[in-house]
């Protein structure tokens, strides 16, 4: 994680920075909308390249998910503690298999 946390680090200093030609200060400019389309963009690219079997593709896209959902966390204030406090009551979880209604198709 701690490259994730690098990254958050630098993208929230960006905010604020408002430096040219800082591809990270124009999405903050453009706004959440600007924002949440290259998270679905890339949600979407990651989903085919994983499709097409191309893992070095699929990291690739992972990676570029990753830093549009952390600009995303930036913008909405969700901190990298925020997320590893979720992941971690999930772990507590663990092998808790989760039981689904099956629904009676013929009726």
């Amino acid at each position: 994680m701690d490259y994730i946390r690098n990254d958050y680090e630098t993208i929230l200093a960006r905010k604020d920075a408002k430096a040219e030609g800082s591809y990270t200060c124009y999405l903050f400019e453009q706004g959440l909308d600007k924002i949440l389309k290259k998270v679905g963009e890339e949600s979407t690219e990651m989903v085919i390249a994983a499709k097409n079997g191309d893992n070095a593709e699929t990291v690739g896209e992972i990676c570029d998910l990753i830093y549009h959902t952390l600009v995303m966390m930036v913008d909405q204030g969700i901190t990298v503690d925020d997320v590893e406090a979720v992941l971690a009551k999930r772990a507590e979880k663990a092998g808790n298999l989760k039981h689904f209604h099956k629904v009676d198709k013929n009726s």
